[in-house]
């Protein structure tokens, strides 16, 4: 099942428990506006080369639409309708003032210069200022973009709005970035994990973690279990995947990542076959690669206790069925990678105050949204009697429901 039918699949559910009327859930999943340009650049060789770029703006009834721009081959307007609602659902889990969006560009950026991708992020931003901006749609960076990309829309966004920091998001610190914020996804995920197993009078400390996944919020979450006593006895990537019994050293790892780029010739750890690495003994799995990973073939033979969904949708719902029934417990994407969203949103504030946090106060922050939604989660399980994935949709649907009505919908 792909990531719009299951968002779809999941939205119906909790619209379904919540008792919504039919014309209202209706209205909640059609996005607010679907914008589609055509980007023409010269290349560095003389030629023009065309591509097409996409935004979906999903609701904004909580407030400006929020989500990533991503440069992919395999950017089209289905996968980017279903991240634009699933980021309206997420905002409204964390509880911040943002409605869903989701953005991207059809091209391989590995493919184009610096150069050519300056240009082609810069006429992008001018075919779709008009449609963004401060307290309209605020992107951020994604798969293939990074802060550079967002200093490039800012600066072209404020050649027709004047100097406009808070347009975007994930910017480099010296030109309004928050502290904190590179950090923030994979320490979000720890502050979910640490709200979970204190449910079950458990603490990171002792436990053994697998990593799926060594990017920014993998190594970060690894980083960040090693710094409080949790043992990461193996870890995976697109290079290979190694395991340790008895923990691998993690900075000792994340240094011979930064000289090799390569983990399996890491000398404290063996190497393992790298599908093995999601059915490998352990109490806590996270998942921070792609979408999909545990599936029907593999979910019967997960031995993990909790699974932390770092990435988006790691768990399709043939998957999720079999583990509820194993009594794996899961904590859902929409909530526990929500910790890149919510410092984005403080980046936001910052911004609009024009004033900086130092990243004390950052950190500080987001583990009160992060403990707080936890909580809120796990009331709204106790009342639909329902799991975790189920618990943050009736949330986050149940927000965005209310916001709807409130400001008027049918008029």
């Amino acid at each position: 099942m792909n990531a719009l039918a299951a968002t779809n699949r999941n939205f119906r559910l909790a619209s379904r428990l919540l008792g919504l009327d039919s014309k209202l859930e209706k209205s909640l999943l059609i996005p607010f506006r679907e914008i589609k340009v055509e980007c023409t650049i010269p290349k560095d060789d003389g030629t023009l080369a065309s591509y097409v770029g996409f935004r979906i703006q999903h609701d904004n009834a909580r407030g400006p639409m929020k989500g990533g721009i991503r440069y992919h081959p395999e950017v089209d307007p289905d996968e980017v309708n279903a991240l634009a609602q699933l980021m309206t659902w997420k905002t409204a889990v964390a509880d911040i003032p943002y409605g869903g969006a989701k953005g991207g560009i059809g091209c391989n950026p590995g493919d184009l210069s610096k150069s050519e991708l300056e240009r082609l992020t810069r006429v992008f931003t001018q075919k779709i200022h008009d449609l963004i901006g401060i307290h309209t749609d605020v992107p951020a960076p994604d798969m293939g973009t990074n802060a550079q990309t967002m200093a490039w829309i800012l600066d072209e966004y404020s050649k027709f709005h004047g100097h406009s920091p808070a347009v975007v998001t994930g910017k480099p610190i010296d030109l309004g970035g928050s502290l904190g914020r590179e950090a923030a996804t994979g320490r979000g995920v720890i502050y979910a994990t640490e709200a979970l197993l204190a449910e079950y009078g458990k603490s990171i400390e002792g436990m053994t973690f697998v990593i799926q996944g060594f990017g920014n919020v993998g190594s970060w979450a690894s980083r960040l279990i090693h710094e409080k006593g949790g043992k990461v006895v193996a870890v995976s990537d697109v290079t290979g995947a190694i395991k340790n019994p008895n923990g691998i050293d993690i900075p000792e790892l994340l240094k011979h990542k930064e000289a090799t780029g390569i983990l399996k010739s890491f000398s404290g750890a063996d190497s393992m076959d790298p599908n093995e690495v999601l059915v490998h003994e352990c109490d806590v799995l996270i998942p921070c690669a792609l979408g999909g990973v545990l599936n029907r073939e593999n979910a019967a033979d997960v031995k993990a206790k909790f699974i932390i969904e770092a990435a988006n949708h790691p768990t399709d719902p043939e998957a999720d069925e079999i583990l509820s029934k194993k009594g794996v417990i899961i904590l859902p994407d929409i909530y526990a990678n929500a910790g890149g969203v919510t410092v984005s949103y403080f980046e936001w504030v910052q911004n609009i105050q024009g004033f900086m946090w130092d990243e004390e106060k950052v950190n500080l922050e987001l583990k009160k949204y992060m403990t707080q939604s936890f909580h809120n989660i796990k009331n709204m399980c106790q009342s639909h009697d329902c799991s975790l994935r189920m618990g943050a949709f009736t949330l986050g649907v149940n927000r965005v429901a209310r916001a709807t009505i409130l400001r008027g919908w049918e008029a």
